[in-house]
C-alpha cells in the first residue's frame, strides 16, 4: 500500500481528503467511525504535507547567469 501512496498526486490525495471530511460532517456517522476517519484525514494530510514539501524542494530557480540551481 505504501507504494501505491507514493504514486498518488496531489490531487487524489486532495480528493480523498475532502471524501473524508464530507464523512466526517454526516448526522449519521458514529464516535467511533469518526475516530476512524479523523486517523485517515490526519494521515492524508500528512501524505499532502510530504508530497508539497518533495515537490518546492524540486522547484528551480534560475540566477542571473541564466543558470537553474535547486530552491
Amino acid at each position: 500500500m505504501a507504494e501505491r501512496e507514493k504514486r498518488e498526486g496531489l490531487e487524489e490525495l486532495f480528493e480523498k481528503l475532502e471524501t473524508v471530511m464530507l464523512a466526517l460532517e454526516a448526522e449519521d456517522v458514529t464516535l467511533e467511525e469518526s475516530f476512524r476517519l479523523y486517523n485517515e484525514g490526519m494521515h492524508l494530510l500528512k501524505k499532502c504535507n510530504e508530497t508539497m514539501d518533495e515537490v518546492e524542494k524540486k522547484v528551480l530557480i534560475l540566477d542571473e547567469d541564466g543558470e537553474a540551481h535547486e530552491f
